[in-house]
C-alpha cells in the first residue's frame, strides 16, 4: 500500500459518519462579533487597513477622481496599469499613461508601471483584509503584484462585511482570488520587516462612499 492509499483510507474512516459527499456540514460557529452597524464596521475596517500600514483615504464618488489624481501624483507615477472593466472616470484627473492590462504583458512591461488602480470584491472588517477575484474592474493577479504602488478602491457599506464567514459567502471559490491585508512584507529574515518582497511596497486604499 503506497502512502497515498494510506492517507485516504484515514480520511474515509475519519469521514464515515458524515452520511455521505452531499451531507450538509454544521457550521456552528460564530458569524459576526460585536454587533456593529454598518458605519463602525467601515471604522473598524479603516482601523485594521491602517495597522497593516495601508494608507487609508475616505471621499465620496465625486470626489473620487481627484483623490485619485492627488495620490497617483503624490507617488510620482508617470504609468498607471488600467484593468479593463475600471470606471474610466477614476483617472479622469490623473496625469500618467494608462497602461491597458492585457495577456500579453511581458513581466518587463509590469515592472516598468508605477502605479495600478483597481476595484476590488469585497473587504473584511475584523481582519482588514480586501478580497479581489480577477473581475473586470480588478483585472489579472500579476498586475496587482508586480507594480510597486496599488490604490484600491473599495465602495462603502456596500462591499465590506465583517468577519470571514461573511466574504466567503460572496465570493466564488473558482476564481482566483487574492487575499490582501497592507502592503507585502515579510519578516523571515531575522525578523525584520521588509516590505514590497512579493507585492506593492504602498499599498492605498480609499474608501469611497
Amino acid at each position: 500500500m503506497s502512502s497515498r492509499e494510506r492517507i485516504l483510507g484515514r480520511v474515509r474512516r475519519a469521514l464515515a459518519d458524515v452520511g455521505g459527499e452531499d451531507a450538509p456540514v454544521e457550521r456552528g460557529y460564530l458569524r459576526t462579533h460585536g454587533g456593529l452597524d454598518a458605519g463602525r464596521t467601515v471604522d473598524l475596517l479603516a482601523e485594521n487597513l491602517a495597522d497593516y500600514r495601508a494608507l487609508v483615504h475616505r471621499c465620496s464618488e465625486d470626489e473620487l477622481p481627484a483623490v485619485v489624481g492627488r495620490l497617483l501624483l503624490e507617488h510620482g507615477a508617470r504609468s498607471v496599469m488600467v484593468p479593463p472593466g475600471l470606471d474610466p472616470r477614476w483617472l479622469s484627473e490623473a496625469d500618467a499613461e494608462r497602461v491597458e492590462d492585457r495577456a500579453g504583458n511581458t513581466p518587463h512591461e509590469l515592472d516598468r508601471v508605477d502605479s495600478v488602480v483597481t476595484a476590488c470584491a469585497v473587504a473584511i472588517a475584523e481582519t482588514g483584509t480586501i478580497v479581489l477575484d480577477g473581475g473586470p474592474d480588478q483585472g489579472r493577479r500579476r498586475i496587482t503584484l508586480v507594480p510597486d504602488h496599488h490604490v484600491l478602491v473599495v465602495r462603502v457599506p456596500e462591499q465590506v462585511v465583517s468577519s470571514v464567514p461573511q466574504a466567503l459567502e460572496r465570493l466564488d471559490p473558482a476564481r482566483p482570488l487574492t487575499w490582501i491585508s497592507g502592503p507585502s512584507a515579510t519578516s523571515d529574515i531575522e525578523l525584520d520587516r521588509v516590505e514590497g518582497v512579493h507585492g506593492p511596497r504602498t499599498l492605498e486604499v480609499i474608501l469611497v462612499g
